[in-house]
């Protein structure tokens, strides 16, 4: 039998790396686990619309730095950065508020601009959240948003799943468009993955969606290594 596993954690160590990138002691290690739970289920709320493409939390001894990804940073960030001080100053309040101390390390939050956000799995699930939240006709929003998709030069397949009261009919079903190739066996390949929620008046409606932007090898990955150090 098959397993259906998540295209990102099954990449991990390959093509992909840690979306939380530290060390704890066992003293530590469970309150710093929990406060990143806490912190991203807070941002993924809070940060709904600004189209959030994910979230990194990096630690060290001195810093715990959050890399918050949007297609709108300029929104988020505010006049004169009023908005990443505000939403500091929320995170805190929230850590506070459940007891979780950072031990003396500083909270850093780190804004990163998606460019080209049709070609990000997250956004994508949002932009489609929101247009059925619209109530606009669910096959019309899959096509068009395809059809976004396909027009970035860098994405070779794409598919997009729908569960739940589709058209707000009594019975829930699933519908399922894809386009190009999505090769979810191959671990070179890079997939993006994400799920996301469409909250209507007679239930939610669930949201997968899977971008292919083809393969990743060796030479690229220390390629981008360089490039960054």
């Amino acid at each position: 039998m098959s397993h259906t596993v998540h295209p990102y954690a099954h990449r991990l160590g390959i093509i992909r790396d840690w979306r939380s990138r530290w060390f704890a002691s066992d003293k530590s290690y469970r309150s710093a686990l929990k406060a990143d739970l806490i912190i991203r289920e807070f941002l993924v709320k809070e940060l709904r619309q600004y189209f959030l493409g994910g979230i990194e939390i990096e630690r060290n001894q001195k810093v715990v730095r959050i890399i918050i990804k949007t297609s709108r940073p300029g929104m988020l960030i505010g006049k004169s950065g009023d908005g990443v001080t505000k939403l500091r100053a929320k995170i805190m309040a929230l850590l506070a508020k459940n007891k979780i101390d950072l031990g003396g390390q500083e909270l850093k939050l780190d804004i990163e601009e998606i460019r080209l956000p049709e070609s990000n799995a997250a956004i994508v699930g949002l932009m489609i959240a929101e247009s059925l939240e619209k109530r606009l006709p669910f096959r019309r929003v899959m096509k068009q948003t395809i059809e976004k998709v396909m027009a970035n030069k860098e994405v070779k397949g794409v598919r997009i799943y729908l569960g739940g009261r589709l058209g707000g009919a009594e019975i829930a079903r699933s519908e399922e468009m894809k386009r190009g190739r999505v090769p979810l066996q191959t671990l070179r390949a890079d997939v993006e993955f994400a799920r996301e929620k469409a909250h209507m008046t007679y239930g939610d409606i669930g949201i997968k969606v899977w971008i292919y932007k083809g393969d990743i090898f060796k030479k690229d990955q220390n390629q981008k290594e360089a490039n960054h150090s």
